[in-house]
């Protein structure tokens, strides 16, 4: 069985200024006040400025530049005949299909895990070799905000424009350890396996489209966007599947799940769920019940 608590995102440009400067001081552990303080949409307010450490963040207007904003706040780290500048650089730009590309250049951080958050969206990656790190990530807010943080409490901002962000529907879960869900959406009466069935890996194609983001084990997100409009109309139906394991059998699960529909509110809900007893025989468990169908208008 599962529990459900509802609840709105709200908030505007200055509730994301004071997330910035209180994730920049708190480190990851920050996430979650960070997440309640974000919103799809930011109203002008003139200049809101945050200390951030020993830095400052200065939001200027209600269209932050498609430029990032560096927060140095580690010296450069000495190597023998070699001064390397360890300052973090980010960059978002928007792309197709609502999303945007965010690049970091950590050179101080290589295979390193950072958590991204993004209007109350959490996930977690691991930079390359060279501490690099490009991910595409749907939108959930038109001018998009993104947080980036290391476990050494050091991080930084990016932000871009979204202009198409109105035109899909967008649904994403979250949730954090070793568990792996999966969000499966069937298009216009598809069934499993068809054309129309769509998922993070699926091979048929379909209107809409899943991307997983995270690390396995740690914070992972899964999200399906579709257009508004479209060639077909019609209901898409959407289920999650769990898989059990000895790690996670019987135990309670938590998950969030984030909704930009409609009216471009976005929506959040608490869940829980219970997965079955270890002794069950039971190796995925399926939630038909989480999401209600989205219904997506013809041309």
């Amino acid at each position: 069985m599962f529990v459900i608590r509802n609840y709105v995102t709200t908030g505007g440009t200055v509730a994301c200024a004071l997330a910035i400067g209180y994730l920049m001081q708190k480190g990851p552990a920050a996430a979650p006040a960070a997440a309640d303080a974000q919103q799809a949409s930011l109203e002008p307010v003139g200049e809101a400025t945050v200390l951030a450490g020993l830095e400052e963040i200065v939001l200027t207007s209600a269209n932050p530049p498609e430029d990032a904003i560096s927060i140095p706040q580690r010296p450069q780290r000495a190597k023998p005949g070699v001064a390397v500048d360890c300052s973090l650089r980010a960059h978002a730009a928007a792309t197709a299909n609502a999303s945007a590309r965010l690049v970091l250049k950590a050179p101080c951080n290589p295979n390193e895990v950072v958590e991204l958050h993004h209007s109350g969206m959490t996930f977690s990656a691991t930079t390359d070799a060279q501490g690099q790190l490009d991910v595409t990530i749907p939108a959930l807010s038109e001018y998009a905000i993104f947080l980036i943080s290391f476990d050494d409490h050091r991080g930084t901002v990016a932000t871009t424009h979204i202009p198409d962000v109105s035109d899909y529907d967008r649904v994403a879960l979250q949730w954090s350890g070793n568990t792996e869900l999966q969000l499966h959406a069937l298009e216009f009466g598809a069934s499993y396996g068809q054309a129309g069935h769509v998922w993070s890996q699926s091979l048929e194609t379909g209107t809409g489209r899943v991307d997983h983001l995270g690390d396995s084990g740690a914070r992972n997100v899964e999200v399906y966007s579709i257009p508004k409009t479209g060639d077909r109309g019609g209901s898409v139906a959407l289920t999650v599947e769990a898989e059990v394991t000895p790690d996670n059998c019987g135990r309670d699960l938590n998950l969030q799940s984030l909704e930009l529909l409609g009216d471009q509110t976005l929506r959040a809900r608490d869940l829980q769920v219970t997965l079955p007893a270890c002794d069950s025989g039971q190796d995925f468990l399926v939630l038909n019940n989480l999401f209600q169908d989205l219904k997506i208008a013809s041309k």
